[in-house]
């Protein structure tokens, strides 16, 4: 009885310590077509450390309520330089037009899109410009936000 109650107690602390790390965002705007498209569900790891070429969850340095998904190109000495892969997209907006990110607004990188199903892909690189490009996410007010640009 002990176990089982020691196992139930580590399942759910488990279970809060990952809920605390994972966020979830829905993806909307074609800032980052191919690879994420508008309805596109995210699983984000917060904090995470980005590495180039990582899609990142940052909040945008100009409007802090809005969280824009891009691509972590390079670090700087101000923060990282987070890009739009479809820079064609109407009314992308990204380090080209508001500079370096800074560490602090970086909120984590993408670990897996899980909706739809039919496009499900695990790891920070498993969605790279070789199968599409990233987009924009904006919150919400609610544990599942949704993304703009």
């Amino acid at each position: 009885m002990i176990r089982t109650a020691a196992a139930c107690g580590a399942v759910l602390l488990g279970l809060g310590l990952l809920k605390r790390r994972v966020r979830a965002v829905e993806v909307a705007g074609e800032s980052m077509l191919p690879a994420l498209r508008p309805g596109d569900w995210l699983l984000v790891w917060t904090p995470g450390r980005p590495a180039p070429g990582d899609a990142v969850v940052a909040r945008h340095p100009e409007r802090p309520e809005l969280l824009i998904v891009k691509r972590a190109a390079r670090r700087e000495r101000d923060g990282w330089w987070l890009e739009s892969d479809n820079q064609r997209a109407p009314g992308r907006s990204d380090s080209w037009d508001f500079g370096a990110v800074p560490d602090d607004l970086v909120i984590g990188r993408v670990a897996a899109r899980y909706r739809p199903l039919s496009r499900v892909a695990v790891g920070g690189r498993a969605v790279t410009r070789a199968t599409g490009g990233w987009q924009a996410a904006v919150a919400r007010g609610r544990p599942a936000q949704c993304s703009e640009q």
